[in-house]
């Protein structure tokens, strides 16, 4: 079974470190196994996303309810998510993620925000309807981080709680199991 994952970055500034980070963090995720991946970087969509046109909307929607694994990316700005990721989740209808397996990411300069991760990203995905049946990941992004160290470490705390949801399968026979099988 070939996985369908989004990667929705919701960083003002174009091709970030927040976007390198979590592509990297999908690439280690996934490994091996076949995998079709597409991001969407909001940075380099201003015109699509202010005003949010109805077939824009509709399309994002449909890339994103489409994915067996949803990767939602954003550093972390006054304690939590960018107000760019917000204002295009905001249109979403409810449950417009609904039996789509959602990882929420975060970077940021220090540790100090490292709950936001849980605290704000996550209830708005699952409010969205979204499962988020494992914690995020939160990066620190300075420049005494060993980046791939960090990357390769979330993703061994990940799969193991992967390992909890193998079996299940999410609405429209979605299975994120095959994720955990690349090592």
């Amino acid at each position: 079974m070939t996985l369908k994952i989004s990667i929705l970055v919701g960083n003002p500034k174009p091709m970030s470190r927040t976007r390198g980070i979590a592509e990297r963090f999908v690439e280690v995720l996934i490994g091996n196994d076949p995998h079709e991946c597409g991001t969407i970087d909001l940075a380099e969509q201003p015109d699509r996303v202010f005003p949010m046109l109805a077939e824009h909307l509709a399309a994002l929607h449909q890339t994103l309810a489409g994915s067996n694994l949803l990767v939602v990316a954003s550093p972390t700005y006054k304690a939590t998510y960018t107000g760019l990721l917000k204002i295009v989740l905001d249109q979403l209808s409810p449950n417009a993620l609904q039996g789509v397996v959602a990882i929420p990411l975060m970077t940021g300069a220090s540790a100090a925000h490292a709950m936001a991760v849980e605290f704000h990203l996550a209830p708005l995905l699952r409010e969205l309807g979204a499962t988020v049946p494992f914690s995020g990941a939160y990066f620190i992004v300075n420049e005494t981080e060993d980046t791939e160290k960090s990357v390769r470490a979330a993703v061994a705390k990940l799969r193991s709680q992967l390992e909890l949801v193998r079996s299940l399968e999410f609405t429209g026979g979605k299975n994120v199991g095959s994720v955990i099988d690349g090592k």
